[in-house]
């Protein structure tokens, strides 16, 4: 690894799918909530494109894929149960992928500051984090309640990194989200 390419630069990663697999919490808690309404159990392959748009956006796809039509007002009350499930269990199935504890300890050692900049929110992200002993790598994690607009805009990159690009800033992700996020803001990705 060329430290100094490394030295003082800003390494921006997503979290969901990029630096740890939460999809069979995510997909675990997706079938507790639509179970009651007879929905088939989704399979986690099935689930996994859809993670990074958030729960709400799972939970209509659950519905859509079954051809039961799902009111805005359900759609909020099932949203607001997937949340509470989640919270009190988000790391019983999660883990870091392979070799992410190492990059990471790679980069920090090589003088990169990283940084986490996620669509899930941020009260979410940051306990998962230090659950799996990931917080101590980032400088910041920031969550779409903590900025005016969340990813694919910009702003959600720059506020993660702490600046507007005057280090070099590279964006790591999984999905498009993550994708147009770093095109919006002419970043590599």
């Amino acid at each position: 690894m060329h430290d100094s390419i490394l030295k003082n630069s800003s390494i921006c990663f997503d979290l969901d799918g990029t630096l740890v697999d939460s999809a069979p919490d995510l997909v675990r808690v997706l079938n507790i909530v639509i179970k009651p309404d007879g929905l088939d159990p989704v399979p986690i392959d099935n689930a996994r494109k859809y993670i990074g748009y958030g729960a709400l956006a799972m939970i209509k796809r659950a519905y859509d894929e079954a051809e039961i039509e799902l009111d805005p007002v359900k759609a909020t009350i099932l949203h607001k149960k997937f949340l509470e499930i989640y919270e009190s269990s988000m790391s019983e199935c999660s883990r870091p992928f392979a070799g992410v504890i190492e990059t990471l300890t790679k980069l920090k050692k090589a003088g990169a500051d990283l940084s986490v900049c996620t669509n899930k929110w941020g009260y979410m992200a940051r306990p998962l984090l230090e659950q799996l002993d990931l917080a101590p790598f980032f400088t910041r994690t920031v969550g779409p309640e903590d900025v005016s607009a969340k990813k694919p805009d910009p702003k959600h990159i720059f506020a993660a990194v702490g600046h507007k690009g005057t280090k070099p800033i590279i964006m790591v992700g999984d999905s498009g989200p993550d994708y147009f996020a770093a095109q919006n803001a002419k970043l590599p990705c």
